[in-house]
């Protein structure tokens, strides 16, 4: 009996020690897909940028993730997941130290636009990992961990570059992200060598089928205009605080992002909200409604009454992203991991094409005629929300 219970805390106390080192992996990773974002202005001035330019930066490492959970999901099954992941963190660690080193704007974009490659190999082997290494009734609440780790790491990420950059320069942050990378491989060292991962693998036939169903497709266009307007506007701050006042340091750039800290609170008390709300949808309309006047208050043109419309901006678009990626399980009865993948594409393609289009409305007509594109946008994600409760005869 005592054998027995010896033997169950020490497989929980591994597993524990598993999503530890999962967890500080995800971390990182997404400290690096986020770290040149706050200090966009710096490689402008440094490498005589002009404002789009330094805005592929960012886009260039967010574009490969829209088509990731599509396509990776082929070469995790090819591939033993051991392999594949440390792989991926060891080309990450020497793609890090070579962005530290290099000159050159067409060599710094090259190596983000490589690592934007890598990173999805990265982030889609370590959910899989972890709901594959996760006993049935945990794997919710270790998914609930890996995306408390993602807003940390895309936290931790622009707020630390912006601290290192002002110190010491743009440089030892990407130096110190290749150390950690390398210690992340390192790390996961003793994963087992036998797993193979199971991805959804979907077929043209499987996608059509599902884009052809009403209500999925109102509730995909909805979370590509949300993040379409999220990446937008926290991409382009950094270059509109920077205009507004020259002299702000990159530390207090970086501090603006700590807004996405709501992220956090949304994702452990989202159920409370829906509760609060009487309903999903009447939920994602809320957050909506919250969203647009976060956006307004970037208006403001000061950057105390910016920080504070952070918060606000970043708890409507959270609370409808999460309450979302809830519902798309609740809309499908068959092929449900093409469905989430495809809602993580949607999302991550709106990103993208969110963190650079709209810059072509910002450098010509500037930062208020870009706020109002964004409240066009997140009006065509609350067109979708009525959409979706006309498609589905929701009343919540």
């Amino acid at each position: 009996m005592n054998e027995s219970m010896s033997l169950h805390s020490d497989q929980r106390n591994g597993r524990e020690r598993l999503l530890f080192k999962l967890s500080i992996t995800t971390v990182v990773t997404i400290c690096s897909l986020y770290a040149a974002q706050p200090i966009q202005p710096v490689f402008q001035q440094e490498f005589g940028l002009s404002s789009l330019q330094a805005l592929l930066f960012t886009t260039l490492m967010m574009l490969p993730l829209g088509c990731a959970p599509l396509f990776y999901g082929y070469l995790l099954e090819l591939i033993p997941a051991r392999r594949i992941l440390r792989g991926a963190l060891l080309i990450l660690g020497i793609l890090e130290l070579l962005f530290s080193l290099a000159n050159g704007y067409v060599l710094l974009l090259s190596i983000r636009a490589l690592q934007g490659l890598v990173l999805p190999a990265v982030l889609i082997s370590l959910m899989s990992y972890i709901s594959y290494t996760t006993p049935r009734h945990a794997v919710q609440q270790a998914v609930a961990v890996y995306v408390g780790m993602t807003i940390i790491g895309g936290i931790l990420g622009r707020i630390l570059s912006g601290i290192c950059t002002e110190l010491f320069g743009w440089r030892l942050f990407f130096f110190l992200l290749a150390l950690l990378f390398f210690w992340c491989w390192h790390l996961l060292g003793a994963l087992d060598r036998r797993i193979r991962l199971s991805v959804a693998r979907p077929d043209l036939r499987e996608i059509a089928a599902l884009l052809h169903r009403g209500p999925l497709l109102w509730l995909y266009g909805a979370i590509f205009f949300i993040f379409f307007a999220g990446a937008a506007l926290l991409n382009l701050i950094p270059l509109e605080l920077m205009r507004i006042n020259p002299q702000l340091s990159e530390t207090a750039v970086g501090l603006l992002y700590l807004g996405n800290s709501m992220g956090i609170f949304v994702a452990l008390g989202n159920a409370r909200i829906q509760r609060f709300c009487k309903g999903e949808i009447t939920t994602v309309v809320t957050g909506l409604v919250v969203f647009m006047l976060g956006t307004v208050g970037f208006l403001a043109g000061h950057y105390l009454v910016m920080f504070v419309a952070m918060f606000v901006f970043c708890l409507g678009m959270f609370a409808a992203h999460a309450t979302l990626s809830g519902y798309v399980s609740r809309l499908v009865e068959d092929h449900k991991p093409v469905a989430n993948g495809l809602y993580m594409s949607f999302y991550y393609f709106g990103g993208a094409v969110g963190s650079f289009v709209p810059g072509l409305i910002y450098v010509p007509f500037g930062w208020r005629w870009f706020i109002l594109a964004l409240l066009v946008i997140e009006l065509c994600a609350l067109l979708c929300i009525v959409g979706l409760r006309s498609a589905t005869g929701h009343v919540g």
